[in-house]
Order: C-alpha cells, then structure tokens, then sequence
C-alpha cells in the first residue's frame, strides 16, 4: 500500500522541536521567558502563558493550560500549528463538531506486560529498516521512556518468613528469557529507563520516583506529562502531572516522536467539602466518586477537586472505572510538602514552584482564586460518604457496608446473579484438619499494590486492624489464601516503622513481593482441597439425570452443572478490576475494598455477614468480637502516620532503580491470568516441551504472537451469544456448525478467506490487556467489530491494528435489530480513505436481506491514515522509511 501524500504526513515526520528546532525559528519565541534563582542565575526557560496576554487563558482549566503549553512549546507550524494553539486557547467556546488538536507527551510510561511487545514492535521494526536499506538506529524512543518491571510476580507462596524471596526466584525462573530481552532493550534504544522487578508497581513508582511535575531539558522548563500503557497512569495525576493511559500501540508512536491526535476535552469541575466520617477511608471516597461519577456521565473529561494528596492519587486512579480521561489535581502547597516527603530535592522543589507560579498553573488557596470554566460542575460532601465495597462483578457497583448481607443474598438468585440455592455447603479436608465452604466464603484476601498502597492511611489502618484482632485471639481461616503486595518498598518500611508489620504476618498477611498480582490476576493457584471444594463437591445431579437433559439439549445439561455444582466462592481486595474470572477462575463473587476490609473479612471469612450486627468472630475469651471493636480510629490512624513516615524511607528506597536488581540479566478478549489447560494456547505450549508448571501467564507472554493469538477470546467466563448462554471460549464455526474454540473456528475462516466481525454490547473493549486484544482479534481475522458502546482506549488499539470500530446508533443493538451472529455482513465503507470522514454513518446489510446503519467512530484523520495502512506500526515504517 503506497505511503499517503497528505501534508498530514509531512507534519507528522517533521522533528521534534526540542530535538533540533532553534529558539530563533519557534514560533512563539517572544515569549521565552527566564525564570531566574532566588539567589541569582536562573532555572532555565519557559514558554510563559502570562506573556501572551489572552485573558481566555485565566479562564482555562489547569489540566487545559498544559495541553496549551505544549502546544505551544512544539509549535513548529508543522506538527503544531499556531491554528492549533488558538483552538485551545478559544477552549471555552468551541466549535459545534469536535475539535481535534495535536499532544505530545514529555514521556511514556510502561509495564512489562505491555512493554515487553513494545520493545518486540521497536526491535522488529528495526529489522525492517535494514531490510529497507536504511538505518535501524532510526528506530529508538524520541522521549524519555520509563519501564518498569511489575507484571510478573505471582502469589505463588505466602504465610511464611521468606515469601518475597521465594517468589521472586520463581519470577526469574519464569521469566528469565523475558527479563534479558528486556535488559537487551535497555541497552539497544537510548532514553529508556528500566526499573528492575521488586521495585514496586509502576503507579507508585511513578508517584514516588519518576514523576517529575516539572521537566528541565536542554535549560527549557516545562510541564511532565505522561502516556502509560496501562489504564491506571492516571494516579500521577493526583501529583498535578497530566497523564492517561493509552493502548501500547498508540504509546509506541508517542514514543517514536509521532504527535498523539486527540480532541480537545470537556473538563468537569468537581468540588468536595466536608470532612469524612470517623472511619470511612480513602477507598470508601474514591467507590462513592466513582459510582456518582459514572452515574455523571464523564468520558473523555478531566476531574478537579481539592483532596490530601494519597486520597487524590487514590481517586485519580480509578479514572478508568468512572469514565473519564484524568481525574487532574493541580499542584498546590499539598503537593510540594509531599514532594519534599518522597525525597526530592529543596531545589528541586523550589524550581517546581517558581515554574508553575510563573506560568499561571499553581494553586494557591490563600489567595483569591480566579473563576475558571468548566463543561459542567459536580458537588460532593464528604460527610455523606460511608463506608462501602464495590461487587461482586464490575468496580462501579457500589454497596454500603451496612447493606452488604441483603445485596449479597439478591445477588445469589436475581435475575442477573449467580442463582443459586443459599444454604449449601461444601465440606472438605484442609491440611488434615475438618473445614467447610459455603457461598460467600471467602478464598482470596488481598492487599494488592495499584490503588490503595500508595496511602499510608489504609495501609497502616490494616495494620491496626491485624493488630487488634491479634490482641483478641482472632485468626484468619488457614485455607484463606491472604496476601500482601505494596505498591514500592516504602510501604514495607513504615509499617516496619510502626511495628505494625508483625501483626499483619501473624494473620497471614506477609509481604510476598512488590508488584502487579491478585488484581490482575497473577493470585497464583488456590490449595488443591478448596478448589476441589468449590468445583467438586455438593453434586446434586445424578447421572440420569444429565443423560436424560443431554437428550433434550447441550446447552441446558452445560447451564444446569454450571448453576447447581459450584460454590460461589468470594474474593476480597483493595484494587481497582473486579470482572468476573479475572481475580481466580474459580472465585465468581469479587468484591474491592480498603486495606483494612480485606484483612475485616478475611477475618470474618465470609461477605455474607452484617458487621453492624453480628460477630467477626469468637475472641480468646470466649466472647463475641465485633466489627466495631478491631476498626481503628482516625486519630489512631494520623497519629501513626506522623511518627512513622520519613523522607529517607523514600530515598533509600529507590537507590536500587540506578544500580539495578543483581538477578537480572482485556481480560475476557486477551487474558493477562493462568493459561487454562485446555485452552489452544496450552496444547501449543505443551507441543513445544513446556511443563504445565512452566505456563506461567498470558500477560508474561505476550512477546510470542503465537501464544497471544491461541489466547485471544479464551477466558473461561466469556458468554457468545451465539452459544445461547453457555460460558466458556467457544463458539460456532457457521459453515459447519461445529463447536470450536474461537482460535480453532478463526483459523477455519482465514485458511478460506473469510473475514470475520464482533457483534457487541456496551463498553466493549473494558478492561486490561486492550492492547493485546486488539492485536488478538487482527490475528484471528477480525474485520470490524459493532458495538453499542467502546471502552475509550480499546477503541483506539482497534484502529491501530486496522480493525473499523462500529457503534450501533442509540436504542439499537444487536437483539434490537434481530442479528443473531450467524449472518453474512457487508459494510459499505468508501473504499477510498480520503472518502471517509471521522464520525460518518455507514451502511450495513446482511445475506437475510437486513439493513441497518452504524457510526464509524474514527475520531480522526490521523486514525483514518493509520486504518489506511493497515494499522499504526505499517504507517511509521513506511514514513520514517520515505523520510
């Protein structure tokens, strides 16, 4: 396919300004302004948005005015234009369709899953600049890259003294191969940092360690600003840095100098007051916005509000679950005094500020503050937040404690729970001693790394929690499989620190290695006794009874063993995804909550309790222990937090990044979890001479295509429609009308020629790995894929790997409409590029003589260049190859 000739192309591979333009070419040089040192000297330089004498800009959102900088900064009249530091600045007043303005992030932040076939992309695309004739150094990242290594630890051994060393050997036993790769491409491509594995997970590395809110390169100062290739970046907003998270495709072109297209965003103002109750948490605060937001409506729109910085940081990182591109907070005091805490410099901390003053973007609330606009504006008291979980399925269905029992039993036999018999029981031996499972147990208790480790508040609350519970001769059930990942080796220092840490290994709770695990599935297996338990036992079906119902149907004999023979087993962790089958395969109820919940109900062994009214537990004494008496008060809490927290902890801990580890040398579409044994991907493993101990997970794997193709569409809880209801990676290959896995079945249409579409419903694409998932289902053959509604960045991976993202229009779906799967689609998309506009309608038909029109959602023409070409990666080559 020849290279386009649209001048788009010409500004894309033009270079970067702060890679060889002049200040004496830029287009906004008269407002280079010095920024000088209190003592004398200077900082260096910064674009100054006072000096450009707009009063539009006083009005301008914080989160806007660091996209105008940028802008502006790169203004080059190629890639940026003057045109579109005018559409920014006129923000307030837009115009009726949207508005589409060009970005360039500071850096790109990465995580191994996602990473490591980023740097395959880079080290393949170097190969094919060679085969090209041309130069492979070409290919290297054009702004700093951090890549941090947290993917692949996995709750392999816990309840004992030496967890974190153990797992760790088993990481690098597993991922020795992965790991040299990646230390590889540290060495091969400049400007990238690698933060080796037990460092801690990115979000709080890039709190603690890598963000650098104000960037000084080459003497210009400007904002930092980030892409990450995981959803959950946007925690460094609560730092005041501005960042989201982007498909690794879309991070690869960042990271290769390519401008990021994006329209212009609505910001919601967001205004909490109050003071929150006596024992509710961050975690409570950030499930209460999360739901109200959502509720709200907030895709594509940044956040602000006013919040201690680890309950900002908390907040912002769910801004994946509430729908929104960044839940920004601006730098304020609260900001430098954490800043200062985490080890940075006091100058350092002093140029941060003279910078942001100077150009307008600091919040100082002892002085008047300037009314700014927003899109639309949101009010939360904070004394109306009580205490919650979020479950037992998706991260936006709140439940207040105090109601937990009553949902719990409605989601056991409503239409859309698990409908089930309440009152079974599975009974089972556990390590020689008698133990029993009902619905509700709970199997997994997890204090994971992403959203809540990164505050001391529910971290040392936990703590306390153990600590009484410890006094009152409370334990945690033995077959309860507890664990305790911090999100950096800081928190293993505070609550060292506080003492506390021994409490919480006395109830199971050791630290078992620092990184990404139960929330993205790496929980590692279950006991043999209790998985047999909850999948096994309490058979109410005799064998009559299921050849009787195989003669009628399949699909009934496979809906009745799924609805009468497993125990709904419960987990319960302080992360952010909650999708059924995601934690464990065989934990269907999942429920988040704080910290110090999840050590609560470990405790208490079941969610199906009402912690108002009945017991934890029974204490040493022989009486009841409740709820209220192991949950620590607030002024317990901040008063350990004070004495225990230094800035050295922060210091010390992060001295190993520079000198490196000494052993070194979405969801349901692409799992990131356990490779099932009876999954393609599997029998491919098995083909080859790997162990079934030696799997490891898909996540870890994702630089080999063949195993990610065989994993696409193959979580064990996925629904086709197509099957009628049956769970499980199947479907019907439609010629035939076999039974087949959905690798099996793809690879029947592609040895034809046959392409294939994706009939969805809403959100499609929410989730992890949508990255992979959209390179799975280009592997498989996928075409297009209709939907009512897309997750925000999985849309954008479908487009980077060639794929037409296609909405039903409201009120339609495919039941709507009456598709069942089984037709021929023809879409009538101008077969020329330039003839397709973002947003237009298209024309949809089938061989049963329907018809029916979608949108396209290409939201713009540099996605449109890129489907041209078959996807983001063949259009880079085929430009830096021209240039």
């Amino acid at each position: 396919m020849p290279a386009c000739e649209d001048p788009v192309d010409k500004r894309l591979m033009a270079p970067q300004l702060n890679l060889g333009m002049k200040c004496s070419e830029h287009a906004f040089k008269a407002i280079l302004t010095s920024l000088p040192k209190p003592g004398g000297e200077e900082f260096g330089k910064f674009y100054s948005l006072p000096a450009l004498n707009d009063p539009r800009i006083d009005r301008l959102p914080y989160s806007i005015r660091i996209l105008l900088e940028s802008a502006i900064r790169n203004c080059d009249n190629f890639q940026v234009t003057k045109d579109d530091v005018e559409r920014i600045i006129d923000w307030e007043n837009p115009s009726p369709k949207q508005v589409e303005i060009p970005f360039k992030p500071a850096r790109v932040l990465l995580h191994d899953y996602t990473g490591v076939p980023a740097v395959v992309d880079l080290a393949s695309m170097r190969d094919a600049m060679k085969n090209l004739g041309n130069d492979p150094n070409k290919i290297n990242p054009l702004v700093p890259v951090d890549f941090v290594v947290d993917h692949s630890v996995q709750v392999n051994v816990t309840r004992s003294a030496n967890t974190v060393q153990a797992n760790m050997e088993l990481e690098f036993q597993r991922n020795k191969e992965r790991f040299a790769f990646i230390k590889w491409g540290s060495s091969v491509f400049q400007n990238m940092l690698v933060v080796p594995p037990g460092s801690g997970i990115l979000h709080q590395v890039n709190l603690e360690y890598l963000g650098r809110v104000v960037f000084n390169k080459d003497g210009i100062l400007f904002p930092d600003s980030v892409v990450g290739t995981d959803s959950h970046t946007t925690m460094i907003d609560g730092l005041g840095v501005a960042g989201w998270g982007v498909g690794g495709i879309e991070a690869e072109a960042a990271m290769l100098g390519q401008p990021m297209s994006m329209v212009l965003p609505g910001v919601v103002g967001f205004k909490l007051s109050g003071k929150l109750q006596d024992g509710v948490t961050a975690t409570d605060l950030v499930l209460t916005v999360t739901q109200m937001l959502r509720k709200h409506g907030v895709v594509g729109k940044f956040g602000v509000a006013e919040l201690s910085l680890a309950d900002r940081a908390t907040i912002a990182n769910m801004s994946p679950e509430y729908g929104a591109t960044m839940g920004f907070f601006p730098v304020d005091h609260v900001t430098l005094q954490y800043l200062k805490l985490t080890g940075r410099s006091d100058e350092t901390v002093s140029m941060i500020e003279a910078f942001l003053r100077g150009n307008k973007m600091f919040v100082d609330f002892n002085e008047p503050q300037q009314e700014r606009a927003y899109t639309s504006y949101l009010h939360l008291d904070l004394a109306d937040v009580e205490p919650c979980v979020s479950g037992p399925k998706r991260p936006h269905d709140r439940v207040p404690l105090k109601k937990m029992k009553a949902d719990w039993h409605a989601c056991l036999d409503n239409k859309l729970g698990f409908k089930k018999e309440q009152n079974k029981v599975a009974k089972f031996t556990f390590q020689g001693l008698p133990a029993e499972l009902k619905h509700g147990s709970v199997v997994i208790a997890a204090i994971a790394s992403c959203t809540n480790t990164s505050n001391p508040s529910v971290m040392l609350g936990a703590g306390l929690v153990a600590k009484k519970a410890c006094e009152f001769g409370l334990e945690v059930k033995p077959w309860v499989k507890t664990s305790l990942a911090p999100g950096s080796g800081v928190v293993t220092k505070y609550l060292l620190q506080s003492g506390l840490q021994k409490y919480l290994n006395q109830q199971g709770f050791n630290i078992l290695g620092y990184g990404c695990t139960t929330c993205i599935g790496n929980s590692g297996e279950l006991d043999e006794s209790v998985a047999s338990a909850i999948s096994e036992n309490g058979y109410s079906l005799n064998l009559f009874q299921i050849q009787l119902v195989a003669c009628v149907t399949l699909w009934f004999t496979i809906l009745i063993y799924v609805c009468t023979i497993d125990i709904v087993a419960a987990d319960v962790l302080s992360g952010n995804r909650n999708f059924e089958g995601r934690v464990h395969p065989p934990t269907r109820a999942n429920y988040l909550a704080s910290p110090p919940l999840v050590v609560a109900y470990a405790l208490a062994g079941t969610v199906d309790i009402d912690f108002e009214k009945e017991p934890v537990g029974t204490g040493k004494d022989g009486k009841s222990v409740h709820f209220r008496d192991i949950w620590p008060s607030d002024e317990e809490i901040a008063e350990l937090a004070q004495s225990s927290m230094l800035p050295d902890m922060f210091k010390s801990a992060y001295v190993a990044i520079r000198k490196g580890n000494p052993i070194i040398t979405t969801d349901h579409i692409s799992p990131a979890g356990s490779i099932h044994r009876d999954s393609p991907a599997a029998k491919y493993l098995l083909q080859r001479g790997v162990d079934r101990r030696d799997f490891n997970s898909y996540g870890s794997r994702r630089g080999n295509d063949e195993v990610m193709a065989k994993g696409a569409f193959a979580d064990i809880r996925i629904v086709n429609k197509i099957l009628k209801g049956e769970v499980g990676p199947k479907t019907i290959h439609i010629p035939t009308g076999d039974k087949l896995n959905v690798y099996d079945a793809a690879t029947r249409y592609k040895a034809t020629g046959q392409d294939t579409i994706i009939l969805a419903g809403e959100d499609y694409g929410s989730g992890s790995s949508r990255d992979w998932a959209a390179k799975g289902s280009m592997l498989l053959g996928v075409k297009a894929v209709i939907a009512k509604s897309f997750e925000r960045i999985h849309r954008s991976n479908l487009v980077g790997m060639g794929i037409i993202p296609l909405c039903f229009k409201p009120g339609e779906d495919a039941d709507f409409l009456g598709l069942t799967g089984h037709e021929r689609y023809t879409i009538d998309l101008p077969s020329k590029i330039k003839e397709i506009r973002p947003g237009q309608d298209v024309t949809i038909t089938t061989d049963t003589g329907k018809s029916f029109t979608c949108t396209a959602w290409f939201d713009t023409k540099v996605e449109l260049e890129y489907f041209d070409h078959g996807g983001i990666l063949p259009y880079v080559i085929r430009n830096l190859n021209k240039d």
